[in-house]
């Protein structure tokens, strides 16, 4: 592991925490403190420390102003019934942060290093993880190009660091299935580019469609591959799964989709619960005729924020796919949604050491 300290420096002027736990929401309050690293060509990765949460001093020709040179990730704190707290395969997302900084030409940080500055930082911000069912704490480890220097090349410096923030229930009104369009005009990523990259460009390269598909009434957006715009990829920031004639099936990740730790969670729980599952392209014409056929029994996304999300009606060129005649999420998903939960919140047993305790 890294050889490196972390300095800790805690804040004099703590915020009130949140009283009411069910108006929390997402990605709209920020904790006391947030542990910065930095990284200069030549001396590699110093001044690790853990200091009060404030604005980061950008030069206005920060190559990630102007190059879009940046990468994050996102993972939950949960709070046990005992009282303890506990995050959720942290290393998967160190291993994947490095492989975005791979693709886009960044300095790699160890990943015991990172899972070691993610505990720190959760064990000094440990009152803000909240306790009611279905809440977190979510962090947010970023990594940006920094300095001052314009021309189309890697940065010199970087700057990798994590904030804190107490997350609410993602299903507020229960698991209420989402209605999803199917995108045939605008293309997210493809391969060879930097689709498999937790990068901002992914995410903004999206607004778009998304934007349009929310006027119409739909919750999420679709894509299909680039190359052929036949196959379906992803939902949103979600990976996408079908239940086919009692079958799960998924897109492989080959470049174009981001490898989601849900995503690869999920699947290792649907065969260890006896459900055959399938990596493969699924053309959107294969759906349609699936459900023709009445074998087309659930889809869901999964991914950090809602873990797994039910979809109850598709849309493809305004033919119509429904799914959930009753509002509800489909047996397989809940099983799964309850299995994956309880294991992270810590009331199903952890088979698979993907449970790493903090207190």
């Amino acid at each position: 592991m890294l050889d490196l300290d972390i300095q800790i420096i805690k804040t004099t002027t703590p915020k009130e925490k949140p009283t009411d736990e069910s108006t929390l929401g997402f990605g709209k309050i920020f904790t006391d403190h947030m542990f910065i690293v930095e990284y200069t060509e030549g001396i590699g990765w110093h001044d690790a420390r853990i200091q009060p949460y404030g604005p980061l001093a950008i030069d206005p020709a920060s190559p990630v102003l102007h190059y879009s040179q940046e990468i994050f990730e996102g993972l939950k704190v949960y709070r046990r019934a005992d009282g303890g707290i506990q995050m959720f395969r942290p290393i998967e997302n160190a291993r994947r942060m490095n492989r975005s900084a791979e693709r886009m030409v960044m300095p790699q940080l160890d990943e015991e290093f990172q899972v070691k500055a993610m505990k720190m930082l959760a064990e000094v911000e440990q009152d803000w993880v909240p306790t009611r069912e279905g809440t977190s704490l979510y962090l947010r480890p970023t990594m940006i190009a920094h300095g001052a220097e314009l021309g189309v090349h890697p940065a010199h410096k970087y700057l990798y660091y994590i904030i804190c923030s107490p997350a609410g229930s993602y299903y507020k009104n229960g698991m209420a299935p989402i209605k999803i369009h199917i995108e045939d005009s605008y293309v997210r990523a493809v391969k060879g580019g930097t689709g498999a990259a937790k990068t901002g460009g992914n995410y903004s390269a999206s607004l778009k469609a998304a934007f349009e598909a929310s006027k119409q009434g739909f919750d999420q957006v679709l894509w299909l591959d680039g190359k052929q715009n036949k196959y379906v990829e992803e939902v949103g920031a979600m990976n996408m799964m079908f239940i086919i004639d009692h079958k799960l099936y998924t897109a492989p990740t080959g470049g174009s989709i981001l490898p989601g730790i849900t995503r690869k969670s999920v699947l290792r729980l649907a065969e260890d619960m006896g459900i055959e599952v399938y990596e493969r392209p699924v053309s959107v014409m294969e759906l349609y005729e699936a459900y023709s056929k009445g074998a087309l029994q659930e889809a869901f996304g999964t991914g950090t924020a809602a873990v797994i999300s039910p979809v109850g009606l598709m849309e493809y060129r305004g033919d119509r796919i429904q799914l959930s005649q009753n509002g509800e999420i489909g047996p397989v998903a809940m099983a799964i949604y309850n299995k994956l939960t309880g294991i992270q919140r810590g009331t199903e047993p952890d088979l698979y050491n993907w449970i790493v305790k903090i207190d």
